[in-house]
């Protein structure tokens, strides 16, 4: 009984420390995930049936021959926080650290075999053209059997050294040429062939455009050439002699008056200081510069025109002592006309446009000519006599009344209004032909006659004056109350009623009906019959106040009309503002249901509107959104479109430079509408370097230029750690400016390869060139390959 008891008390205190001190778990003390995730109470072996561990949650998704591959074959020790993700924990590598620790850059998981070799090769620093697309990978790779891939140079004489080193036509070690071939010589051309040479220090066109290089480098001379014409072309320049280039002292800078076309013609010759035009425009060149002398050729009209001048007899430029400055009166017209004489002293208008000159001045005597009209004209003004201008005594300075017009007709004698009596203005403006109308006396013109013209007799103006101070029926007495010629007569009217507009000319009667006295000055008073017919608009349906001064002014016919209260129904701005004047434009004789909406009157605009069509687009017919009362409908904006910055925003009223395709499907992404710009930039190459399209990531709306790229996030650190602020421009780096895949890191530092060769002494893999530098500090931090040889190592 004793013993069972004691078995009883042992088991108890074994599945007490079974519970404080479990099994510790295989995969590590810190494993979290429950067993049944894998595990069944059928075992510890995994159990298929039950298996639900999610890897791609991990640092390392399964994908192709990975999700065949048993779990101890990477988890040997069960602790699977210990597993290694990168390709080469697992794999050897095959190609000796050759190509990078990077499998993934050539390699899938489905297979080692590589499928896209040569697309690979087209993204790597040195992508495969011309020649070098056919050549067999180990012709460059001499190791490529043995899957070593070694960093070769991407210089075409890194490769090519033996065949710049063995040319001899043109030789160019003698020669000092550059060891850059592509200066000269196309990566696209299967031969060596000089065809592609890049002569653009040099453009050879024209004459110079010849096929044997030997023409010009003779002896196989290429270096140390002048670019100076006359180099060449000494002889040709000693040679010449029309004209003789030599005597003339002509400058030897060929280029001054030649182009390389062949024959050395056409040439020019920069004859500004004295230009050739029309009559000077002469060929050949010794009509003017006679026996071949060019310099100190004079460029004085008379010092060539003498004989012309003293040849002249109409005028006699010698007796009128004319001035030998010949361009005051003449161009370079052949035959010397037309001419012209700056006559501004007595401009020759009308009548005194006249030809010969030798009508004004007869004997060809120019000197002491009149320049007052009656100077030559007095015969003239003596004549006259309708009005005779002696006998009334009229002032001789002609010009107050003619022209120059010939027959000295039309006249006006201006001053009749302002010293006299109104006939070019007011009631007596046309209405007369002749001076005698009114001054029957042509022997007198102080007197006039008024009754004798005016449709009235002596009864009518007895009755009409009745009561009249001082009035009388005679011609000098109209004149004393009316010396302006209005019916008002003498009464100052501007006491109590000034006279405007229509009233000025309404005979007193129309409005004194019955007398003078108590004659109202309300305009409806005397305008109702007005007010009530008027039907444009209709005043007295839509209730218009009938002060009339509120609207209209004295103007005949009522116009211009203003609506001054018109703002209190609907604003007149911008071209209804134009219109203002013109109400039926609007309201079409209907004044009660104007509508007050946009679209009320411009349906039909907002239906033919192309650009952009607004039916097509959906664009509201609240114009006001877009549009303000500007005739044209322009300029216009677009509210909506409120995402416009930038550059953008200033192409905010001209829809068209966006849309001009039309309104719908019209990109948003930047590259819908850059794609040219994208293929065009060239600094860098985007779309030879493989550039995203996606343009925001570098650039802003503003200006292409400062642009950002993710250099840091994506190849190398050169906006942040030792790199920053050490480049100015992409090409301080990326030599090859069409393939931005080749960079150079040796060409910047400043250290020489054997230093570096010491520095790198026992480092697997190193090498004297860019490449292995990338591949060994990807960071560009010196130390960091150098922690992965041997992690115990001081930086």
């Amino acid at each position: 009984m004793r013993k069972l008891s004691l078995i009883i008390v042992l088991a108890f205190v074994f599945m007490s420390v079974a519970m404080v001190s479990p099994t510790p778990s295989p995969h590590g003390d810190d494993f979290k995930i429950s067993c049944d995730v894998c595990h069944s109470s059928k075992g510890w072996k995994l159990d298929k049936e039950i298996y639900s561990f999610d890897h791609n949650t991990t640092a390392l998704p399964l994908t192709g021959q990975h999700k065949q591959v048993d779990c101890k074959s990477c988890h040997p020790t069960l602790v699977f926080k210990d597993a290694k993700t990168s390709c080469v924990d697992c794999h050897t590598d095959m190609h000796n650290q050759t190509v990078g620790p990077d499998c993934s850059r050539c390699h899938t998981t489905n297979s080692w075999i590589v499928e896209n070799t040569t697309e690979m090769h087209q993204r790597s620093r040195f992508p495969l053209t011309g020649p070098h697309y056919a050549t067999d990978c180990g012709n460059c790779h001499k190791s490529a059997s043995l899957l070593r891939f070694e960093p070769l140079g991407v210089e075409c004489y890194d490769c090519h050294s033996a065949n710049y080193n063995s040319t001899t036509q043109p030789n160019h070690v003698q020669g000092n040429y550059s060891k850059n071939c592509i200066e000269c010589h196309s990566l696209t051309s299967m031969t060596w062939s000089s065809s592609n040479i890049d002569h653009s220090f040099f453009p050879l066109t024209g004459g110079h455009a010849i096929g044997d290089c030997y023409k010009c480098h003779t002896n196989g001379t290429f270096n140390g050439l002048s670019k100076e014409c006359v180099t060449c072309h000494l002889t040709t320049y000693n040679n010449t002699n029309n004209p003789n280039h030599a005597n003339a002292g002509f400058s030897t800078n060929c280029a001054q008056c030649h182009t390389t076309a062949a024959g050395w013609s056409p040439a020019t010759f920069d004859h500004s200081k004295f230009p050739l035009t029309l009559g000077h425009a002469v060929s050949p060149c010794t009509k003017c510069h006679i026996n071949g002398t060019y310099p100190n050729t004079p460029t004085a009209c008379v010092a060539c025109h003498q004989t012309t001048y003293n040849a002249t007899t109409n005028p006699n430029h010698t007796t009128a002592q004319f001035s030998t400055d010949c361009q005051q009166c003449h161009t370079t017209n052949p035959g010397w006309t037309p001419a012209n004489y700056d006559h501004n002293i007595f401009p020759l208008t009308s009548g005194h446009a006249v030809s010969p000159c030798t009508k004004c001045h007869p004997n060809n005597i120019y000197t002491n000519t009149p320049n007052q009209c009656v100077g030559c004209h007095l015969t003239n003004y003596n004549a006259t006599t309708n009005p005779n201008h002696i006998t009334i005594n009229l002032p001789t300075t002609c010009a107050d009344c003619h022209t120059t017009n010939p027959g000295w007709k039309p006249a006006q004698f201006a001053i009749h209004d302002a010293q006299f009596f109104p006939i070019y203005s007011g009631k007596h403006n046309n209405t007369w032909t002749q001076c005698t109308e009114c001054h029957p006396n042509t022997s007198n013109y102080a007197q006039f006659t008024c009754i004798d013209c005016h449709d009235h007799n002596k009864t009518d103006m007895d009755n009409k004056h009745n009561g009249v101070g001082g009035y009388a029926y005679n011609s000098p007495a109209c004149y004393s109350c009316h010396p302006t010629g209005s019916g008002q007569g003498g009464f100052n009217h501007n006491n109590g009623f000034p006279l405007t507009g229509a009233h000025l000319t309404t005979p007193c009667s129309s409005c004194h009906i019955n007398g003078y006295a108590g004659t109202s000055t309300v305009c409806s008073d005397c305008h109702i019959s007005n007010y009530n017919q008027t039907t444009n608009p209709n005043h007295t349906a839509i209730g218009i106040a009938n002060t009339c001064n509120t609207c209209h002014t004295t103007n005949p016919g009522w116009k211009p009309a203003t609506f001054p209260t018109h703002g209190n129904y609907y604003q007149l701005t911008g071209a209804h503002a134009t219109i203002a004047n013109n109400c039926v434009a609007c309201h079409n004789g209907n004044y009660s249901q104007t509508p007050n909406t946009c679209v009320g009157c411009h349906q039909t605009n907002y239906n033919q509107t192309t650009n952009p069509v607004h039916t097509a687009a959906g664009i509201a017919t609240t114009c006001a959104n877009c549009h303000t009362t500007n005739p044209g409908w322009s300029p216009a904006t677009y509210p909506v479109h409120n995402n416009l910055i930038g550059y953008h925003l200033t192409l905010a009223s001209n829809c068209n430079a966006c849309h001009s395709s039309g309104y719908t499907n019209t990109p948003t992404l930047c590259i819908g509408c850059h794609q040219n710009d994208y293929n065009n930039t060239n600094n860098p190459p985007h779309a030879s370097a493989q550039f995203p399209t996606t343009c925001a990531d570098c650039h802003t709306q503003s200006v292409w230029v400062p642009s950002t790229f993710n250099h840091d996030g994506q190849y190398f650190p050169i906006y942040s750690g030792k790199h920053n602020g050490k480049w100015t421009l992409c090409s301080d780096c990326h030599t090859n400016s069409s393939n931005y895949s080749v960079f150079s890191c040796i060409d910047c530092h400043t250290h020489s390869q054997a230093t570096t060769n010491n520095q790198h002494s026992g480092v697997p893999g190193y090498s004297y060139n860019s490449l292995a530098c990338y591949q060994c500090h990807p960071t560009g931090n010196a130390g960091k390959m150098i922690k992965i040889i041997d992690p115990q190592r001081k930086e």
